[in-house]
């Protein structure tokens, strides 16, 4: 099996958007993700969290950095064409019409293999 980084991105008026949500809103949007997470079942490794407070690292300085990714998850499949079914459709991306989901394989690395 092979893993996967599924990274959410979305304009920031969008992440502003549902920062200022009712509760109830916000109830509903959480409920899409449990849905999402109990039909995945054990191949969402990790359901992630919203990310924020980005920095960008050079070399000489590090500095506050504007970023679409909004927040990530792991997913585990057997190949690109599976886990990209895994997130076909996903609530995500009716949000806006501006919103995207990346993903991203992990790469394997003996050297580092324990």
């Amino acid at each position: 099996m092979n893993r996967y980084v599924v990274l959410y991105l979305a304009p920031l008026s969008v992440a502003e958007r549902f920062a200022q949500v009712a509760p109830a809103e916000a109830a509903k949007g959480m409920q899409l993700w449990v849905d999402w997470s109990t039909r995945l079942g054990p191949a969402l490794l990790d359901p992630g969290k919203p990310l924020g407070n980005a920095r960008r690292i050079t070399r000489t300085e590090t500095t506050e950095t504007p970023s679409e990714v909004i927040g990530m998850s792991i997913l585990q499949a057997t190949s690109m064409d599976e886990a990209l079914k895994l997130v076909d459709n996903h609530h995500h991306l009716h949000w806006a019409d501006e919103c995207e989901i990346v993903i991203l394989e992990e790469q394997p690395l003996p050297e580092l293999q324990s």
